[in-house]
């Protein structure tokens, strides 16, 4: 039985590898490539599993690399660009032959777990975890299904990567969404471009954030969500481009089969989790081609600039929003009175297209990939219950995840038909 149990968790590797070339190609594939053998020699670390979406169509995924020459990287003043990667969750034609690809690449993987100083989230183990091992249920560069979709972005927490979202944009590819989920580099806790540049020599850029700037710094954490918007708001932009038949990807990396054909953008949201919540809310404020917006816990204001005083409101929460809002908290947020202080204000504003939910028994965590994770490290003791609860909460899995994707996927479902109805008009 021993020798079953690293078979097939050699052959889970096996095909992260080979996912892992078709998502990234030329060095950095092969390098991931090599990496996982290693991993796979080594043959340790618990491997965790993400709960499978249950729409009707299959899950269809790719990689963009963005490029923005009009801004400089507001984090590392030798870029003289800024560059972006997306992941694309589109409902698939058909998976047939194609392989899963992996939540994390090899390469990736080796610097999450290299981040235990400084990660976001101290409650995560040293050490014990295979991160690269855990595969989602999405096929690398199936066809697109034929026929135009609602298009979703994604922006993760401050420090998070967009691959620990993949349980609800999964979900929301296979209820027919094509779901753009944004890393924003420099601020992600970890992004791996598809080579290297003249101006950037290695194809993984870690983080820059050392603990929580929202807490610690400020005038960083203004410029987090400045730039997180403007970049949802460029991936806009290069996604027009893919509907208009033409090809956003800087390095010119061939796209699957209809993936422009299947981008419906006059039915537009965006859903983030923590800054990402923020940026989700005030994008809705800036930009008009966004329908609806999610804001999974996060504040509406600026950090207070002394203790004792109220933070400065996003003019999203100062002039209130015009198109719907949902604004989602848990029972076990830190700052609870600091969140309602902040989203009280877009409330008082006229319109009454906000609306908010509350998650019990749940935690901060709870909105991202870590709900169906968490539970898994503390029944290997990789994790206590007290660090298990201040992550995600002490809520079943099995409640947390369906009741997560159904706020998400009822909302936008709602709205986004409501956009195209009123598009047709």
């Amino acid at each position: 039985m021993g020798d079953t149990g690293t078979d097939r968790r050699t052959v889970a590797r096996s095909v992260a590898v080979a996912a892992s070339v078709l998502l990234f190609g030329g060095t950095a594939g092969a390098r991931a490539a090599a990496e996982a053998g290693s991993a796979a020699a080594a043959g340790r670390g618990l491997v965790l599993r993400l709960p499978a979406p249950t729409g009707p169509y299959p899950v269809g995924v790719t990689t963009l690399y963005l490029v923005d020459r009009a801004r400089r990287d507001p984090w590392d003043a030798a870029l003289p660009v800024r560059e972006l990667m997306v992941t694309v969750l589109y409902p698939a034609r058909t998976v047939r032959g194609r392989p899963r690809a992996p939540q994390m690449t090899a390469s990736a993987a080796e610097s999450f777990a290299g981040l235990v100083p400084f990660r976001v989230h101290p409650e995560l183990p040293d050490a014990g975890v295979d991160w690269a091992a855990t595969l989602t249920h999405a096929r690398v560069g199936a066809p697109a299904l034929p026929g135009r979709r609602p298009v979703v972005l994604y922006s993760p927490g401050g420090g998070d990567a967009r691959t620990l979202g993949t349980v609800v944009a999964e979900e929301l590819a296979s209820r027919g969404r094509v779901v753009v989920a944004v890393d924003h580099p420099g601020d992600a806790s970890e992004v791996e471009f598809p080579g290297t540049t003249a101006y950037r020599r290695d194809p993984l850029r870690p983080t820059v954030l050392r603990g929580d700037p929202r807490r610690t710094d400020p005038a960083l954490f203004r410029t987090m969500i400045g730039t997180r918007v403007a970049d949802l708001r460029f991936v806009l932009d290069r996604l027009a481009v893919l509907a208009a038949g033409g090809n956003p990807d800087a390095a010119g990396r061939a796209l699957p089969e209809h993936l422009g054909r299947a981008l419906d953008l006059r039915r537009v949201g965006v859903y983030g989790h923590s800054a990402g919540g923020t940026a989700a809310a005030q994008a809705l404020h800036e930009d008009g081609r966004i329908a609806a917006a999610v804001d999974l816990e996060c504040h509406l204001d600026h950090p207070p600039e002394a203790p004792g005083r109220p933070g400065e409101p996003f003019p999203v929460a100062r002039c209130g929003v015009d198109r719907p809002l949902l604004l989602v908290n848990t029972d076990g947020f830190p700052d609870r009175r600091g969140l309602e202080a902040s989203w009280s204000a877009v409330f008082a504003r006229p319109g009454g297209r906000v609306v908010r939910r509350r998650l019990d028994d749940a935690a901060h965590g709870v909105f991202t990939d870590y709900a169906a994770m968490a539970p898994r490290m503390q029944a290997a003791g990789l994790m206590t219950r007290a660090e298990r609860i201040r992550l995600v909460g002490a809520v079943d899995p099995a409640r947390s995840v369906p009741a997560v994707r159904g706020l998400v996927c009822g909302f936008l479902d709602r709205h986004l038909t409501a956009a195209g109805r009123d598009a047709r008009d």
